[in-house]
């Protein structure tokens, strides 16, 4: 036998281990070296926490392309060849009521601009104001462009480090503005990493009154934030070494934060809870550490593995920041599931009894077992048809508007009113028109640059060609800019890119800002398909491993595609049809962003699963003991619908504090995340599933025998 140490008291007696699976006696070893645990863990936490703080100065800004593209092509030829005139360049606006672009002081004020690049290795040639090209009619607004001579994730680091020199020079009737692609990816990731620290901050306290609430006692409150901190660090610090072999988006530790937080303390809660159930019996923290484990423990690792696989579908597409998007979340739910098989057995072991320190009054005469659970379990088994049909009908409803669902990437709008970059673009347009801020640019042969600017200028939706002009390294290419007719944001703006594509000879190349954005939305739009197919057929494969039952596994998959749509069906509503803006305070683009479907379907689906998983391996649990179908719907909805319903309290608050958030996609991510958790655990797991176990009985847990050879034997009871 062995003794588990209490943390600061004395050894808890002996406790009997009874045979289990692998996970019961890895939680049992957790819980019976514990010190070990702790000081491993304290050593990781110094290592990756002493990287963390700089996650967000060192992680990458840009990586918003369709890897392989012809804008992409047309970026890479114009960096080489034409001084890093390219989609990545940073253009600076300089403007004067007063005076024109040839005047002294607006000469000098360029030269200023232009000695702030001097020195920077990351730009490349600092072209002037050119007449007909870069000069507004008036003569009161030009555009100096300084090259691109690094990656684009460098060219938002560089913009970062001088945008504050070059709006410091705006003064005595002269506004400068830092504008283009790159300075709009450095407004955009300050405005978006703000609004999420905020919203993080915010969603702290809020969480943990409702971990209170759910567990009455506060020292079982405060370990799911524990399990959290530690992932949170972990992956933060991670993500930094990991950009130090490939760029990694900022936006990947922007989403680690969140998910971290919600399926940290998801985990957390179905652990603890099953933890202060198994010390009932009598048999000690250590035991009740491995029963907690041989349980709860199999279903937390079967869904984060679920999780893993739909975020791994997300890797297919060729955009390095959706990549590494998915790739944070990734490394986030690694590193707290991590620390649920180990660190959380090793303190729950430690601390014993006192687990239930602190507890509230009511909590006291609180069982694993909830009795109005129980009861609600009762009456869906009375009355199934009625809240299978209802709960139907509301999903559908909801999902309908999906059918007209929009993508498009994100506008100017989505930056905030006072960020200089959207300063720029409006006097940008103001003075030049409205496509002026988003100029496309051709590469061709030479001998096609005749034909090129012939075909582009009788383009319908082109406003303005700009001469073809030589390589200024002598390369056989030239280059050509084209003004579109609309904003760059504009639906009309692929028709034109299409004709204009079309029109121009064999050998010409379009690219610039707004042609990467539709190439990139054209690859999303291609592997979301895909991405779908695949994340259904893990998600069935993986809930047929666990369960062993094809006929839940095909239901469990087919409930959470619902949910995931009428989340989508709502968002169509909300940030689409602009319902509930005003009160949400947005001004609606007329589209969802366009990297929404591909990744809020993965995150959305595998949240799906993870509740799904909870239920049906509790449901099946007591299937396994009893044999009887009613007692596994009641007794699972007993055992595990406090527990989700706390989880999706948890989730909702954690979402929905980033609907806080003044950038429009943090809105979006909270908003469409905390309605899918909610349908999902109120319509889904509380509702229909049960029902459907209910209506299906002894079916919904029958295997063939010769696929109960095949899958491995996993099963759920201690």
């Amino acid at each position: 036998m062995t003794r588990s140490t209490a943390l600061g008291g004395d050894a808890p007696p002996a406790d009997t281990i009874t045979a289990g699976g692998v996970l019961g006696r890895m939680g049992a070893a957790m819980a019976g070296h514990a010190k070990w645990v702790f000081g491993i863990w304290l050593i990781l936490l110094v290592v990756l926490g002493a990287a963390a703080p700089s996650v967000f100065s060192s992680l990458a800004g840009a990586g918003w392309q369709a890897n392989g593209s012809e804008s992409v092509q047309v970026r890479e030829l114009a960096q080489q060849h034409f001084g890093g005139n390219s989609s990545a360049a940073v253009q600076v606006v300089v403007h004067s009521d007063t005076q024109t672009i040839d005047g002294p002081q607006m000469q000098q004020t360029l030269g200023e601009v232009g000695a702030v690049f001097a020195g920077d290795p990351r730009f490349g040639a600092v072209i002037a104001p050119q007449p007909g090209m870069s000069i507004s009619p008036d003569g009161h607004t030009g555009i100096l462009i300084a090259g691109a001579n690094a990656s684009t994730d460098e060219m938002v680091k560089a913009v970062d480090d001088h945008k504050a020199a070059l709006t410091a020079l705006t003064g005595d009737g002269i506004e400068v503005y830092p504008t283009g692609a790159s300075a709009l990816w450095s407004d955009f990731n300050k405005a978006n990493h703000d609004a999420m620290i905020q919203a993080e901050l915010f969603s702290w306290p809020v969480t943990l009154a409702i971990m209170v609430l759910a567990f009455g006692s506060l020292v079982a409150a405060g370990l799911p934030l524990l399990l959290t901190l530690a992932g949170l660090v972990a992956s933060a610090g991670g993500l930094v070494l990991l950009n130090e072999i490939t760029p990694i988006s900022v936006w990947a530790m922007n989403f680690a934060m969140m998910f971290a937080l919600a399926l940290g303390i998801d985990y957390a809660l179905f652990i603890v809870a099953r933890f202060r159930d198994a010390l009932t019996n009598g048999g000690g923290p250590r035991a009740a550490v491995a029963e907690t484990m041989d349980t709860a423990g199999k279903a937390v690792v079967l869904s984060g593995i679920t999780v893993l696989v739909s975020l791994s579908a997300v890797l297919l597409v060729p955009a390095p920041a959706v990549r590494t998007m998915a790739v944070g979340i990734m490394l986030a739910v690694f590193f707290v599931l991590v620390a649920s098989m180990t660190l959380l057995p090793a303190v729950l072991g430690a601390l014993g009894g006192r687990v239930n320190a602190g507890s509230l009054p009511y909590a006291k005469r609180q069982q694993h077992r909830s009795p109005r659970f129980a009861a609600w379990g009762e009456l869906l088994h009375r009355h199934p048809w009625p809240f299978a049909i209802g709960s139907l009908l509301v999903l559908i409803a909801l999902a309908a508007p999906v059918l007209g669902l929009k993508v498009a990437m994100p506008s100017i709008e989505v930056v905030p009113t006072d960020a200089p970059v959207r300063q720029g673009y409006e006097l940008v347009q103001a003075q030049m028109g409205e496509g002026a801020p988003g100029m496309l640019q051709i590469i061709a042969p030479a001998a096609e640059g005749t034909d090129a600017a012939a075909a582009a200028t009788a383009t319908d939706g082109i406003a303005m060609v700009t001469p073809p002009q030589p390589a200024p390294d002598g390369s056989d290419y030239v280059m050509l800019q084209a003004m579109p007719t609309v904003d760059p944001s504009d639906g009309q703006m692929g028709t034109i890119l299409d004709a204009l594509r079309a029109g121009l000879p064999d050998g010409a190349l379009v690219g610039g800002a707004p042609a990467e954005n539709l190439d990139l939305q054209q690859a999303l739009n291609d592997y979301l398909p895909l991405i779908v197919g695949i994340i259904l057929i893990l998600g069935f494969v993986l809930l047929l491993v666990a369960l062993q039952a094809p006929l839940i596994a095909i239901l469990g998959t087919v409930v959470s595609l619902l949910s995931t749509a009428a989340a989508f069906g709502i968002a169509k509503l909300i940030f689409q049809d602009g319902h509930g803006a005003s009160l949400l305070g947005f001004t609606p683009q007329g589209f969802l962003d366009g990297w929404g479907p591909v990744f809020f379907f993965a995150m959305i689906f595998a949240i799906a699963m993870d509740y799904t998983v909870f239920l049906l391996a509790t449901a099946k649990e007591h299937y396994e003991r009893s044999g009887d179908p009613k007692v596994a719907h009641v007794d699972g909805l007993a055992h595990s619908g406090r527990v989700i319903f706390a989880a999706a309290a948890v989730m909702v608050a954690v979402f929905f504090t980033f609907a806080l958030a003044d950038p429009l996609p943090p809105k979006e991510m909270g908003i469409i995340l905390g309605v899918a958790v909610l349908l999902d655990a109120v319509l889904i797991r509380l509702v229909l599933l049960p029902v459907l176990l209910r209506l299906t009985g002894h079916a919904a847990w029958w295997s063939p025998a010769w696929l109960r050879k095949v899958l491995p034997n996993i099963s759920f009871t201690h």
